[in-house]
């Protein structure tokens, strides 16, 4: 079984988020015990399993992802970089249609190489900051909104960009404090250095202390940049240690999230699926 390493949101090796693809040859899954034990191993944010459906469907191929610790309901750059698999491989071409916890995901792969992903927007409710997060953050919030049931999060609105650079957490107590993660944001300094706003995300609830770039909260943080600036169409940065861009585009109930992504390790998984 061909097992693949995926940097996405970049054009360049070791940067951006890596992905675990394992595309199997199968109509089903193996155990869900088993495709955790390889998230386990792989030990990355997210390993990616993907399925061929039958012709005729609502879908082309099933997808799962898994953090070392948990399956997720949604995840954008482990879908990326299935995409990517799929493309590089000849296995697929145009617009790739996955059937996932969350509903049926489309992504499509462009004559340069990046890949849109059409998502749900995340439903952002105002929320209080829960007692602690201010603590556990080492920042006091300016606004947070709870980023609804696929996700999970708490977005946080933060005072500026060094701010959200600077963050320190408290993991332990972070981990309680939201259902998923804690996504912090806050404006770019400098939009004619590329992005228009920021964000870290903190997932260690499901078993990643930081992620380095996370599609998914892109899809409450497209919503929720796109009201202050008054544009559907904007670039985010995760400024983490790896760092990466996503072109956000609001359309609604649905947010297209494009990236770039580079295959960094093709390799063989030695055990039985």
């Amino acid at each position: 079984m061909r097992i693949r390493i995926v940097d996405t949101f970049t054009d360049r090796p070791f940067t951006g988020n890596p992905a675990g693809v394992l595309v199997l040859d199968s109509e089903t899954f193996a155990d869900d015990d088993r495709l955790q034990r390889i998230a386990m191993e792989l030990n990355l944010s997210e390993t990616a399993f993907a399925h061929p459906l039958p012709p005729g469907g609502e879908a082309d191929w099933a997808l799962r992802w898994f953090t070392p610790t948990t399956e997720v309901d949604m995840c954008g750059h482990a879908t990326l970089a299935t995409a990517h698999v799929l493309h590089t491989t000849g296995t697929a071409s145009g617009t790739v249609r996955f059937a996932a916890r969350c509903g049926i995901l489309t992504a499509t792969t462009h004559p340069n190489g990046a890949i849109t992903l059409d998502f749900p927007t995340a439903p952002l409710t105002p929320a209080t900051a829960p007692a602690g997060l201010a603590a556990a953050l080492g920042a006091d919030p300016l606004s947070v909104h709870d980023t609804g049931p696929f996700i999970g999060d708490l977005l946080v609105e933060l005072d500026d960009e060094a701010t959200v650079r600077g963050l320190i957490p408290d993991l332990v107590t972070l981990a309680d404090v939201s259902r998923r993660g804690v996504v912090a944001t806050a404006a770019a300094e400098d939009p004619s250095r590329g992005y228009d706003f920021v964000s870290r995300g903190f997932f260690p609830r499901v078993g990643i202390d930081e992620d380095p770039v996370t599609g998914s909260a892109h899809t409450a943080l497209a919503p929720f940049w796109s009201a202050r600036f008054g544009r559907d169409e904007l670039t985010g940065l995760q400024a983490s240690a790896r760092s990466g861009l996503v072109r956000t585009s609001l359309r609604g109930d649905r947010t297209l999230l494009t990236g770039d992504a580079v295959t960094v390790i093709d390799g063989e998984l030695l055990t039985e699926l």
